[in-house]
Order: C-alpha cells, then sequence, then structure tokens
C-alpha cells in the first residue's frame, strides 16, 4: 500500500520506519531544513539517532507531491497540525482513508481530532484515530508494542488493522472514536500529574492512587462526550494511561517533574524541546469539562499548576484538602 506519512517528529518518523520494509511510504514534515537533513543522513539525528531509515523510505518536502498518490494517509502532526494537512487534502480533492495519530485536544476550539476532520473533509470521509501505549523510541527499534486503530466503522478499522499489523506492532480494531481520543488526550494531562507526585517524592502509593483516579476522570468526560466505559480498560485508555504516567520516556511526565523542581513552564518547555501535548491539552479539557459539568479535579489542579495560579505544593495540597467521596 502507498502510505503517506504527515509530521517528521519522533512518533512520525518511528511509523515510517515502522512501515517502509512492506508498504510504499513516504515522510514529509513541516520543518524543510530538517526534513533535508534526514533524507541527507538517511536518519533522525535529532530524535531518534540510533534509527537509519529502510532503504525504501522516501522522504518528501512538497506537501502536494508527497500526498498525491497516497492510498492512506497518516497525520502524525501535532493537534495543531492536523487542521492544516487535512484541508490541504480537501482542497486537492483527495478521497483515500485518513488516519491520524496525534492526542489531544484542538487549541482555541477544543475540537477532538475526528472533530476537526469532520469539518474539513466532511462527515463520510473515511478515517479513524491510531493510539495507544507506545514509546516512539521502542517502536522504531522493533520492540513489541500493542495499539488501538478506531473508526466509526468497525469493517474499516478491521480492514486497516490487518493492512498495518506487523508482528512487533500489534494493532486491534475499535469502533469508538470518541473513547479513543478521549484516552489518548487526558492521560497527557494525568501524565503531568503524576511527574509532579513523582517529583515532590510521594511514592509509590500517591502514583497508583493518582493513576486510578485520573482513569476515573477520563471515563466520566468520556462518557459525556459519547465514549462507551469499555473502552477505557483497554490499550487507549487504561494502557496509553499506564504507560504515560510510569515512562521515564514520556514528555509529560517530565514537564510534572520539572514543575515539582519550581522551574517555570517556558523553561521546562525549551528544555524539553519536545511538543508535550498535555500542555496545550490541559486547558482545553477543563473547559470542555465544565461545559458538561463534568468533575475533574486532577485536571483542574493541572491547570492552575500550568497557568501559575498555584504552586506544585499548593495544587497538592488543595487536592489533599478535599472531602472524602464515594468510589
Amino acid at each position: 500500500m502507498k502510505i503517506t506519512v504527515y509530521g517528521a517528529g519522533a512518533w512520525g518518523t518511528a511509523l515510517a520506519i515502522a512501515y517502509a520494509p512492506d508498504h510504499e511510504v513516504v515522510l514529509w514534515g513541516r520543518d524543510t531544513d530538517a526534513l533535508r537533513r534526514c533524507a541527507r543522513e538517511r536518519v533522525n539525528q535529532a530524535l531518534l539517532p540510533d534509527r537509519p531509515f529502510p532503504d525504501t523510505l522516501v522522504l518528501e518536502e512538497r506537501l502536494e507531491v508527497a500526498a498525491a498518490r497516497a492510498e492512506l494517509h497518516l497525520v502524525v502532526t501535532p493537534v495543531a497540525g492536523l487542521r492544516t494537512v487535512t484541508s490541504h487534502l480537501a482542497d486537492a480533492g483527495n478521497t483515500a482513508p485518513v488516519l491520524w495519530a496525534c492526542k489531544g485536544f484542538e487549541q482555541g476550539t477544543g475540537c477532538l481530532p475526528h472533530e476537526v476532520v469532520a469539518e474539513t473533509l466532511g462527515e463520510h470521509h473515511p478515517c479513524g484515530a491510531l493510539t495507544g501505549p507506545s514509546f516512539a523510541t521502542e517502536v522504531a527499534a522493533g520492540l513489541p508494542t500493542a495499539i488501538t486503530l478506531a473508526a466509526r466503522d468497525l469493517g474499516e478499522a478491521t480492514l486497516w488493522a490487518e493492512t498495518l499489523h506487523r508482528p512487533r506492532l500489534r494493532l486491534y480494531a475499535n469502533d469508538d472514536v470518541v473513547g479513543a481520543e478521549v484516552g489518548g488526550a487526558v492521560k497527557n494531562v494525568m501524565a503531568i500529574a503524576a511527574g509532579v507526585s513523582d517529583g515532590l517524592g510521594f511514592g509509590l502509593n500517591s502514583r497508583a492512587a493518582l493513576i486510578t483516579r485520573g482513569l476515573a476522570e477520563i471515563s466520566r468526560l468520556g462518557v459525556a462526550l459519547g465514549a462507551r466505559q469499555d473502552t477505557f480498560m483497554g490499550l487507549a485508555g487504561l494502557g496509553d494511561l499506564v504507560l504515560t504516567c510510569t515512562g521515564d520516556l514520556s514528555r509529560n511526565r517530565r514537564v510534572g517533574l520539572m514543575l515539582a523542581e519550581g522551574k517555570a513552564l517556558p523553561q521546562i518547555l525549551e528544555e524539553l524541546g519536545h511538543v508535550a501535548e498535555g500542555v496545550l491539552t490541559t486547558r482545553e479539557t477543563v473547559a470542555r469539562a465544565a461545559r458538561h459539568h463534568v468533575d475533574m479535579p486532577l485536571s483542574c489542579a493541572v491547570d492552575d499548576l500550568l497557568s501559575g495560579r498555584l504552586s506544585a505544593e499548593a495544587a497538592v495540597d488543595a487536592l489533599l484538602s478535599r472531602s472524602p467521596r464515594i468510589e
């Protein structure tokens, strides 16, 4: 199959490396200079320096050329870039299926990715979400990984999952797009909270409680938006949440660790050098929860912390001072 991957960050590069041996893969990136370096060196030296590109992987800096022959579009930009790519596909009249592997709510609109795609490509364009517990470096290294491919039509999800399934990159089909997206978005908020907890030395009991209560928040918001409860017990929910809250490769967890050190957010983002979707997603998560009257105390605490309204210690104190609840 002819697959175009949009986004030459760590995750986009990893997926391009994973699929190039079995498919005709083109990798496009917004940063032309960075893409040219990757093409010249045949490796993404900045993000995946130990994973050389397969000989068959083609890099293309012209968006219109990258998109023209694709039989499957795989958008792996940050959420902020999804509208740009899909708008181009709409203007070009491209009808090939679109999958996205970005996680979060669009800043400003609060849209989930499928809502962005519906606005740009139409409600009936074949599309779906690729999500679940997956660090780019491990996928690029060929380490065993299992993720979810969610689409409105389970038949389409199953077909695409079979096409993209590899021995060490297992795909499971699902027809709950909202649940898959909410799980992938809000787990990044919880990872920031987990990083703060770990950074303050609160221990493993605290981390376990945070993950559990974080999953409850994710589920409440997801169900309010139309998701199924059982989705959050799977790879797109619990699986992604556990990985992001405990893995040292998690960018969002690292944000929380540095917040616990007392570092300012601009300094953290500069040191990180990568997009941490949870930073932008937190505000939109809280706003959307408020519109649906969903109680999300952990998300609100992270929002207060990121906005500078509370210190890490004060945010924790506010959470611990809440009255006992029924689980």
